[in-house]
């Protein structure tokens, strides 16, 4: 199949609305008188009173609990390949899972089935990343919250950046800031942690007037040739891809990394099939190279609601808040997706490999 008759196929259904390709916050203030808007943004930001302490294992044994929902589910439908349509992606994805525990290039957390895999030299990926261009001019780095780009986290503060990730599964909210000037020595590492995120982090919501300049999400394979990449299965790269176009904060040309071992380099992700809001990567980060795939795939340009189904809407505050707001805005219902059995979020618990916790 040729690349233009790719393209056709993942622009087919380009529902996403309103089409976000400039910062929406001046339409915003156009549609909505400014009670309104004051009440939604009310509404959207997660805030926390300060006055009150922070309970660091709370916060963690309330995290624990809710991804302990996990691995049954998950593995349920990862073994009913032969029904689903998105059956190829599961067969790579427990492909290199079971890799990447075979030869011991996996890292804690373990096992790492169902999540996006820690691997050994993950910290020299995040070196290499730290000294592309477009990491050493960005102000502002958006990076996902996941175990192996941890040491990305820790550089993006540690260079004076901003950090932008997202609660954990847009659970409890959306995206967390977090500033160098908000840490001391002693809290920065601490800060790059779930924990850390939620203890010192600032809450923003959709009205939030930030610029993007990096994109780094984390992945189960990617393929160097093309720029297509496989994440754990439950979307949440795309959901939050799309909520940043929605809010001006990124656009086609804003560079999207991942750092991965080199045993994830895969050849056969074939990118016809792939959907409309799937994101591919501009660069790869492994322990021993760094590739720039040049990929031709799309970028997603929303949200596409007709593809979100109402158990993942059900499962995100932020969406539903979202979509009430642009049916508000235009006037128009949108379109749900169809209905599926959702993934549940990856065991984490004590018995792990070395006896150690993520």
């Amino acid at each position: 199949m040729s690349m233009d008759t790719t393209r056709l196929l993942r622009n087919s259904h380009p529902f996403t609305f309103p089409l976000r390709l400039s910062p929406p916050l001046t339409k915003t203030r156009h549609y909505l008188p400014a009670t309104n808007s004051r009440k939604l943004l009310f509404m959207l930001k997660t805030t926390r009173n300060d006055a009150v302490p922070f309970d660091d294992a709370a916060y963690e044994a309330e995290r624990l609990t809710l991804d302990a929902k996990a691995r049954q589910t998950m593995a349920e439908e990862a073994s009913n390949v032969t029904e689903d349509p998105k059956a190829w992606k599961w067969v790579i994805r427990k492909r290199i899972w079971d890799m990447m525990e075979a030869h011991n290039v996996a890292q804690n957390p373990r096992p790492v089935h169902h999540r996006i895999p820690n691997f050994v030299g993950a910290a020299a990926a995040a070196d290499k990343l730290g000294r592309l261009e477009a990491f050493r001019v960005g102000n502002c780095v958006k990076v996902n919250p996941d175990s192996p780009q941890k040491q990305v986290r820790f550089l993006t503060l540690s260079d004076g950046k901003k950090l932008l990730t997202p609660q954990p599964r847009l659970r409890t909210g959306f995206f967390s800031v977090l500033e160098s000037q908000m840490l001391t020595a002693s809290t920065m590492k601490e800060a790059c942690t779930s924990v850390g995120v939620a203890k010192y982090g600032r809450p923003i919501g959709l009205d939030e007037k930030i610029k993007v300049d990096l994109i780094v999400i984390g992945s189960v394979a990617v393929d160097p040739r093309t720029g297509a990449r496989l994440g754990k299965g439950e979307g949440f790269a795309e959901l939050e891809y799309g909520m940043l176009r929605y809010m001006g904060a990124i656009d086609d040309s804003t560079p999207v990394v991942t750092t991965v071992h080199d045993s994830q380099l895969v050849d056969d992700i074939p990118i016809e099939k792939l959907l409309v809001h799937d994101v591919p990567v501009d660069i790869i980060c492994t322990p021993t190279q760094v590739i720039f795939t040049n990929t031709s795939i799309p970028k997603p340009q929303g949200i596409y609601w007709d593809k979100l189904s109402p158990e993942k809407l059900r499962q995100i505050k932020i969406l539903r808040e979202l979509k009430r707001r642009i049916e508000r805005e235009t006037g128009q219902k949108l379109p749900s997706g169809p209905s599926e059995k959702l993934p549940p979020t990856a065991r984490r618990g004590p018995n792990l490999v070395g006896g150690k916790r993520k």
